[in-house]
Formats: C-alpha cells, structure tokens, sequence
C-alpha cells in the first residue's frame, strides 16, 4: 500500500512539473490557432474591418507596398471614437499620400464581422472592375473567425487572404495570458467562433431569428 501511495505521489508531482514545464508551448498554441497570416501576393481589393488605427495604418503599409489597387473601408458612426470609421480611415489614409480615387467607403453601420463581410460582398457585385481576389486587415488573434465568414460570403469565386497587425505594431500580445485585453481576446474569439457556426450553419427558423438578435463583432 505504501508503494502504491509512492508511485502515486511521485505521478502527481511529474505531472505537476510537466504542466509546469509545458503551459507556455500550450498556452501559445491555443492562441496561435486563432492566427491566420497568409503569404501575401498582389490583391485588387485591401478591406479593413473597421476598428483601431493600427488597422488602418497597416492596411495603408500594404496599399504602399503594392499589395492592392484599392482600400475599402467600413464600419459607420462609432460611438466609442466619436467618428465614422469609413470618414476617418480615409482622413487618415490621405494624410499618408493615398490618393482619394482609390479609396472606397461604406458607412452603414455594422455590428459584426459578417454585416462587415456583406458590406464587401456588395462592393465586389457593383464593382465596375472585377474583384477577384481580397485582403481582409484585422486583429491578429480575429483571423480564423474573419477568414471563416469571409469565405462562407464569397466562396471560391474570389480569393482571400488574411493580413493581421503584425504583434509587434499592435497592443495584443502572442503571450496572451500576460495581458487582460489579449485575454479577452482569445477568449471571446473561442466563444464567437462556436456561435458563429451555429448561427450560420446549424442554425434555422426561430433559432435562428433568437441568435441574430444576439450579434455582436
């Protein structure tokens, strides 16, 4: 019985250490899965899901570099900002030498990552030029929610790619248990990812109807 006791305890405590030893590569798998960040080539279209600046002003970096023909913003009246994220992503695009003719805007207001997909969708079917290929500009822990609903929108007809703020220019860290906002983060993207497939995949009817009325971003 002693033994047994003895080869018990000294489990307990390998597994304590392994925990130990092993939470960081854990922890930064379970975020890091969160994380789309594609190869970029040239695309016709950048659209920046509304929110920060550091969106905006990566969205103009990659306009610079060549990346697209055209930025589109959207997002509408923002009361936490006191602005409207499409007039204030081109305000501040053209103070950084973007030329107006290659922006685009749409301010209706939109409250989630997929009222932010229809609003491109719509843009790319009264395009007078073919859009055939997109990069979407977010949050770098938001990728595999965007990039999910992006293609569920526009199929295979149009090509999508996912270009995040890099860590190093944005206020999230890939340590994201060491900062309360990246907490948050990850943790509300798991949530929203789990109603995102069932409010537009499993879903229908009334239930359908009832999640709608829950959308958020």
């Amino acid at each position: 019985m002693r033994r047994t006791r003895t080869m018990i305890t000294i489990a307990v405590v390998l597994v304590v250490v392994l925990l130990f030893v092993a939470h960081e590569p854990i922890l930064l798998a379970v975020g890091d899965f969160l994380v789309i960040q594609d190869a970029l080539q040239p695309a016709d279209v950048i659209h920046v899901i509304s929110g920060p600046d550091d969106r905006t002003d990566y969205a103009i970096q990659l306009y610079k570099l060549g990346y697209g023909k055209q930025i589109f913003f959207t997002g509408g009246w923002c009361a936490s900002h006191g602005y409207y994220h499409g007039q204030h992503g081109t305000e501040r695009a053209e103070a950084q030498g973007i030329e107006p003719e290659s922006i685009a805007i749409d301010e209706r207001q939109v409250i989630s990552t997929y009222a932010e997909a229809v609003l491109l969708k719509e843009l790319i079917a009264k395009s007078q030029v073919p859009i055939r290929s997109v990069i979407v500009v977010s949050d770098v822990f938001h990728g595999r929610r965007a990039v999910w609903t992006y293609h569920l929108l526009l199929g295979d007809v149009v090509s999508v790619q996912f270009a995040p703020v890099p860590f190093e220019a944005s206020t999230y860290q890939r340590r994201w248990w060491t900062d309360k906002a990246s907490q948050r983060y990850v943790r509300d993207e798991y949530v929203k990812l789990a109603y995102y497939y069932v409010r537009y995949r499993l879903s229908w009817g009334p239930l359908q109807q009832w999640l709608a009325s829950l959308d958020r971003d």
